[in-house]
């Protein structure tokens, strides 16, 4: 029985764990967004609201104690400037963990692990995405439109 164990193991040893918890941590603060297993996001979801958390009290304490975990000082500065300015009046729940499915290969469920005021941030990249794509099909179709101008022209003469 596993009373009073909290947490997941993840297949690993405390060191590689908490490394492992650590970059998927700090890869969350940077992109705002990241895309891991299911077990793997639930597991950084707990660790990075706590360093959230700490991180809403502004002082140099707190951000040594987070510097501890995030070996990054650009990131440290984008939570402490960023991040914490618009979510850091919500009493929690500062990320969000989205099913994907199951990944080809092992099966592995996918999901992902996002910052809850910050999904515009990626909405916006889906959008330019998509606003490419569309450039990119009208080019194409003119471009056929062309030529099946220049056959008729052809075929004409």
């Amino acid at each position: 029985m596993r009373h009073n164990n909290k947490g997941r193991k993840l297949g690993r040893t405390a060191s590689h764990r908490s490394a492992t918890l650590k970059a998927l941590s700090t890869a969350l603060f940077k992109h705002k967004r990241i895309r891991t297993t299911v077990a793997k996001a639930k597991e950084t979801r707990t660790f990075a609201e706590s360093l959230i958390t700490k991180a809403k009290k502004d002082s140099v304490h707190s951000r040594r104690h987070i510097a501890k975990f995030i070996n990054d000082k650009a990131v440290i500065q984008e939570l402490f400037s960023e991040i914490i300015p618009k979510i850091g009046d919500r009493p929690g729940g500062y990320t969000r963990v989205v099913k994907l499915g199951r990944r080809f290969g092992d099966a592995a469920e996918l999901a992902i692990l996002e910052l809850v005021d910050f999904n515009d941030v990626a909405n916006q990249l889906a959008s330019e995405k998509k606003e490419r794509k569309e450039e990119r099909k009208a080019a194409k179709q003119e471009a056929a439109q062309q030529k099946a101008e220049e056959t008729a022209t052809t075929e004409e003469a």
